[in-house]
């Protein structure tokens, strides 16, 4: 059986404001961040048996591509169970017991570390998204109008789209957790 805590309904409002924001913020980290994680997972996972088990068509940007997606997902889980202990946080705030409920600086710390991991994810996401994109921007300029490349590496594949696809919904992930984190640490400051 879930045991649900007392929500005590005199509760000091400053409280009540503090767990409905993160209730709301903690869900939305949550589900947006879980979302698109997963669709990111599923596209590199596609891409990369392809790569690891050597495609004609795959290139060593394509593999930092792909490590440095990887690197912004395992960030992103952190993330994400920040955003969902944002949610049992909220529910210990509504209790009726004083004592359980943690206090306003250490939520905001952890709201500081989620925005961190979130800032580094983004990094090293945007590393990976710049490598793959300046591999496809060099194989398309080395493309030479209407003419057959004999090299396949040569030509902009499936693979290098995937990647940039992935990296692209990790970037947007990790900005839903940013956007999450500050409007927590502004709506728990005022």
């Amino acid at each position: 059986m879930d045991k649900k805590p007392e929500v005590s309904s005199s509760l000091p409002l400053a409280v009540k404001r503090a767990s409905s924001s993160l209730k709301v913020g903690g869900n939305f980290g949550l589900w947006v961040q879980l979302v698109l994680g997963v669709v990111s997972v599923g596209t590199l996972l596609v891409a990369t048996p392809r790569n690891l088990t050597g495609d004609e068509n795959a290139t060593p940007a394509t593999s930092v591509g792909i490590f440095f997606a990887f690197a912004g997902v395992i960030a992103l889980a952190i993330s994400i169970y920040f955003s969902y202990r944002y949610t049992r946080i909220a529910r210990r705030l509504a209790t009726a017991d004083s004592s359980s409920r943690p206090s306003r600086a250490v939520i905001l710390r952890q709201l500081r570390i989620s925005l961190i991991v979130n800032l580094v994810g983004l990094l090293l996401t945007l590393l990976g998204a710049q490598a793959i994109v300046g591999l496809v921007l060099v194989k398309s300029l080395a493309q030479p109008p209407s003419s057959v490349v004999a090299k396949p590496q040569q030509f902009v594949s499936s693979i290098d789209l995937l990647v940039i696809q992935g990296n692209v919904n990790i970037i947007a992930a990790h900005f839903a957790g940013i956007i999450s984190s500050l409007w927590l640490t502004q709506r728990l400051t005022k």
